[in-house]
This record gives structure tokens, C-alpha cells and sequence, in this order.
């Protein structure tokens, strides 16, 4: 029996829109000298599935032509196709091991660490839709009333997540178990149209802005926490290492990284120790 990965020419030139393998190839290609996000044999339906949308609203005929559009020099299609590409899945609080460090551990830590300035500087690094970094913000703003000067800077890829970011304006059910006092601090409750919205002096701690991963960041920290959740299980190795020598830099003095459940930090990062479920701290 021939192997489900194993690529087969014709596979994809049936259906609406061909795509042969040097398509797939291109795309995959492009999307990982972009972004660094790598596609494997295993994402050849998510590619044609989400892509096709793309190609059927742009009026094109093939994978072939959508290829030849996205090489363009300075294409916005190709900020559509990385948008289209890349998954956002998360909910506020999610992975709650991490709020709860945050909060009974790392604050203390930076509470003395900026006595004197009050300044405190956290990095939601692939914020998504927006849940992650104004989870942060409710976490902090009961612990750091004025004159402490706290900001979150939440970045992503994707132009149309980071919209619905800005916006706060969430499905009444994207909130279903949050503890009552969370939901006083950090929402407004909508029932005519069942939406919650985050309310503007949480709002006001957050920064979202557009970045890549990859390429130059224009901030230059250092950063008391750095959120860096369900991103690096989409690049290789080589690019896994060079990016947490990145955070290292960006990181305060015993500094914490979080990563996502399924992520770790190999030999390959020594500058850093485990100090708890995909939580590490700066050495």
C-alpha cells in the first residue's frame, strides 16, 4: 500500500484548482524563507484548503497563477497567503500553569527587581486574536496600581488577528468559566448581542504591533517575561536555537520564557534552566 505522505502528481490537479507538486513546493518554500513556518507532506490538504479560499476570491485560475502572484516583489497577497496559512487557536487563560507562575512567583521577583522604577515590561510574542496578552494585563493590573508603569507588547504574523486584537471583542461564550472577579477587572458584558468587551483601563496596557519572528525587532527590551506559546513547534531546529538566543538577549537579568505545552528548550539553549511545565528562566 503506498504511504499517505508519499507525494502523488495528480493528487491535487483534480480538484477545483490544480496544484501540482512544484506549486506546493514554491509555496512551501516561500512561506519558510518568509516566516520560517515549516510545511511538511502532512499539510498538503491544509495548504490547498485554505489557500483555494484565497484563489477563489481573487478571481484566479490555478496554483499556479496564485504562485506567480505572491512572488510578486512587495505582494500584499503574500501577507494573505502567511495569514491564511498560519493556525490561531487560543482562549484567555489557556495553559493556566502559566498565570498561576506568574502570578504567586514572577511578580514578587518583579516587584523587587523595579522597586525604584516601577516599570515593568512583559512580551506576548504570537499573540493571535488577543486573549493571551490581555490575560497578561488583567494578571497584572491587580498587583501594579498606579505610579507602577506596566505594558505588554503583543506582536503576530497575521494582520487579521491582531484586528480583532486591537478591537477586544469577543463571543460571550469565549469567556464561560472565567472566575468572577477576572470578568469584573477585565470585561464589559454585551447581553443584546452575547459579546464581551475588554474594558478600556486593561486595553490601555497593551501595544500590538506587526512583527515577523525572523526578520529585525524594533524594540529593544529587556523584557521581565516573554510569552512565547505554540510558535516555535512550526520551525526547524536551526531556527528554534537562533530564536531563543534572540529572547535571551531580550530578557531582564532571571527572566522567565514560557512556552507552549507541546515546546521545550533543548541542550541546544543552555542559558536557560527549567523551573516548572514549559517554564524557563534566564541564567
Amino acid at each position: 500500500m503506498e504511504s499517505m505522505t508519499q507525494k502523488d502528481p495528480s493528487q491535487f490537479c483534480d480538484k477545483e484548482f490544480p496544484m501540482t507538486d512544484k506549486d506546493f513546493e514554491f509555496i512551501c518554500e516561500l512561506v519558510y524563507n518568509t516566516c520560517g513556518i515549516v510545511l511538511g507532506d502532512h499539510k498538503r490538504e491544509m495548504v490547498y484548503s485554505r489557500l483555494a479560499r484565497r484563489i477563489r476570491s481573487i478571481g484566479l485560475r490555478d496554483f499556479k497563477e496564485y504562485c506567480e502572484l505572491i512572488n510578486q516583489k512587495n505582494s500584499p497577497e503574500l501577507s494573505e497567503c502567511i495569514n491564511s496559512i498560519t493556525t490561531n487557536l487560543t482562549s484567555f487563560f489557556r495553559e493556566n500553569h502559566h498565570f498561576e507562575f506568574l502570578e504567586n512567583k514572577a511578580l514578587a521577583e518583579m516587584k523587587s527587581r523595579h522597586s525604584v522604577d516601577k516599570r515593568v515590561r512583559i512580551w506576548s510574542a504570537g499573540c493571535s486574536s488577543g486573549e493571551e496578552p490581555y490575560s497578561i494585563a488583567i494578571t497584572l493590573a491587580k498587583h501594579f496600581p498606579t505610579p507602577w508603569d506596566f505594558k505588554v507588547l503583543a506582536t503576530d504574523l497575521d494582520s487579521n488577528m491582531l484586528y480583532k486584537a486591537k478591537n477586544g471583542i469577543y463571543a460571550e461564550d469565549s469567556v464561560d468559566g472565567l472566575p468572577s472577579e477576572k470578568m469584573e477587572r477585565g470585561f464589559v458584558r454585551s447581553k443584546a448581542n452575547r459579546q464581551v468587551k475588554v474594558k478600556p483601563g486593561i486595553q490601555e496596557h497593551i501595544q500590538f504591533k506587526r512583527l515577523n519572528l525572523l526578520q529585525q525587532w524594533p524594540m529593544k527590551g529587556p523584557f521581565d517575561v516573554i510569552f512565547c506559546r505554540n510558535v516555535v513547534i512550526y520551525f526547524d531546529q536551526p531556527t528554534k536555537v537562533r530564536l531563543f538566543e534572540r529572547y535571551w538577549d531580550m530578557l531582564a537579568d532571571g527572566g522567565y520564557l514560557f512556552l507552549g505545552h507541546s515546546e521545550s528548550l533543548s541542550k541546544d539553549s543552555p542559558n536557560f534552566k527549567s523551573v516548572g511545565r514549559t517554564i524557563y528562566q534566564k541564567i
